[in-house]
């Protein structure tokens, strides 16, 4: 499991069909002498068009948290090592690393990396963008990754109590990088994969500020740059002749739009406007089986599904209205009726399929529902909500019409079985995330994606010190599991310990699990090298090909 090769694991849904996204073989160059090719005969268009699903909230890797904004810069930023088809990790910028005790890393990088302005890409451009991340100054969302890896010093700079000067990291040369950590992490080059340890280009960013961004500004170090970003439209990218790897890189131009409405993704899919989908609408999967099978593309992904409670506010500081509210969904309803694509019910945070974990049905997860549905309304009526005294709040969720369904789906069964009335509240997606992450909701629809294959992605989320702890689970005795869990030194201790993190959350309910992720979506037959085994779900546009 912990190696410099981690394998992710791939769930399929009984009964649901794979895309028939197979590999193509690639055009062949025409020879002099030969005729003039027929139409049928020319090598394909090389740009793809991709549905993002929403707007991105930035393209700085340092202030990003989204989806959405990774699939972008993950073809705009290279970090020190990047993931295959089948989501094993493989070198990117750097080409081979090495350790003896999973403490003091050294990385190798590629003598031929450059930037998009012809810079060459060395150790001290990953000093800078690893130093930047945990900066206060930079106030990045996702700082706390960093102090994840065990990265020296990496907690207090982020607290304010050091300089990011002291952070374990260190050019020994221009190629040759080294990061030193607190504590043995056998899966740390792995985690090395993430959005927030891309590097940036120091001196860009220094002439530029917040709009080193903009396509008349940017530069990069990934397969592809940005030509133009209209916002709420496109963003369009066009392959970076610097890329050490161009050679092998075969689309010229990959547009993403940011359309959050499935119905209409779908139709201009079915009109070929668009290559890849973001999402299916829900409603239209069955049909979009039996008419389109070759173009239906259902994939594990490492992901669950949740609503989150705002723990530092009542009544949602009071572990049975938790406990109530959680127990009254129904969640074969979501994911056999509303849903229908596969999708597992989740009574856990972990997702089943994460690599090197066998999670335990927790004792409301082996209840009929009839049952659970009895239990929450004694816990609801032992917290003084009755039909006198009915519980009302607001549910939050970012504008898409399957979260909308979904909450509908939740609001009837809160108000049906306990007689809990709620008010549904959209927000777009910059919004949203401003206002979960400022606490100013009562519950809100979330879903949290594994960062890397293992179990500490997604139990590290409900950490005190998480800045992404949006649900505001503060629980000492949660916190020192965690620790315990990533001290141990062997597989078996670390195991045990996060199975001791799921019970705690089942006790505690800080967020009620609703389903396991499948990555459900259209894919045109026309798109070669589309990964169908990364549970990740990362995609690599510099990987696809149009046939």
């Amino acid at each position: 499991m912990y190696k410099n090769k981690i394998t992710r694991a791939l769930f399929l849904g009984a009964g649901l069909s794979l895309a028939l996204a197979g590999c193509g073989e690639k055009p062949e160059e025409k020879q002099a002498a030969q005729p003039k090719a027929t139409e049928s005969e020319a090598p394909a268009l090389q740009e793809l068009v991709r549905g993002n699903g929403t707007e991105v909230a930035s393209l700085d890797p340092h202030k990003t948290e989204g989806v959405p904004e990774s699939h972008v810069i993950r073809d705009l930023l290279e970090g020190l090592v990047n993931q295959d088809a089948d989501g094993n990790t493989i070198p990117g910028v750097a080409e081979s690393w090495q350790t003896t005790d999973n403490k003091t890393f050294t990385f190798n990088l590629r003598k031929d990396a450059k930037w998009s302005n012809g810079d060459p890409v060395t150790a001290e451009d990953f000093v800078y963008s690893f130093k930047r991340a945990v900066d206060p100054a930079t106030a990045s969302p996702y700082s706390w990754y960093v102090e994840y890896t065990r990265m020296d010093n990496a907690k207090a700079i982020i607290a304010g109590e050091a300089d990011k000067e002291t952070l374990g990291v260190r050019a020994i040369d221009a190629n040759t990088l080294e990061v030193t950590l607190e504590k043995a992490v056998p899966y740390f080059v792995a985690m090395m994969g993430h959005t927030t340890m891309k590097p940036v280009h120091r001196a860009t960013v220094e002439a530029h500020g917040d709009t080193w961004t903009k396509p008349e500004n940017f530069v990069g170090n990934g397969a592809f740059k940005i030509n133009n970003w209209v916002v709420n439209e496109r963003i369009e990218l066009v392959r970076n002749d610097q890329y050490w790897d161009n050679a092998e890189t075969k689309l010229d131009k990959v547009t993403y739009l940011p359309i959050e409405n499935q119905v209409a993704e779908m139709n201009r899919f079915l009109s070929g406007e668009i290559h890849i989908t973001n999402e299916l609408p829900i409603e239209h999967f069955k049909r979009l089986q039996t008419e389109h099978p070759e173009s239906v593309s259902v994939v594990g992904n490492l992901c669950t599904y949740y609503y989150g409670f705002n723990n530092a506010k009542a009544p949602f500081d009071d572990a049975r209205v938790r406990q109530a509210l959680s127990y009254a969904i129904d969640r074969d309803v979501i994911t056999n009726i509303i849903l229908g694509q596969g999708q597992k019910p989740a009574y856990f945070l972990t997702p089943e399929i994460t690599a090197g974990f066998n999670p335990e049905l927790p004792a409301y997860g082996e209840m009929t529902q009839e049952e659970r549905v009895a239990e929450a309304k004694k816990l609801l009526a032992e917290a003084g909500f009755d039909a006198s005294n009915p519980l009302k709040f607001n549910l939050l969720y970012n504008t898409s019409e399957n979260h909308r369904k979904i909450a509908t789906a939740i609001q009837s069964m809160w108000k049906k079985d306990l007689g809990v009335d709620i008010t549904l509240e959209n927000q777009e997606w910059k919004t949203y995330l401003d206002t979960r992450r400022q606490g100013n909701f009562d519950v809100t629809r979330a879903g949290w994606c594994g960062d890397y294959n293992e179990a500490s992605s997604f139990l590290s989320l409900m950490q005190s010190s998480n800045s992404s702890n949006d649900p505001k689970y503060h629980n000492a005795e949660y916190d020192a599991v965690m620790e315990k869990a990533m001290l141990a030194t062997d597989e078996a201790a670390r195991e045990a310990a996060y199975l001791e993190a799921e019970k705690l959350l089942a006790r505690d309910m800080p967020i009620a699990p609703i389903y396991q992720y499948v990555s459900s979506r259209l894919v045109s037959p026309s798109v070669g090298g589309f990964p169908s085994n990364n549970a990740e779900n990362k995609i690599f546009s510099k990987d696809l090909y149009i046939k």
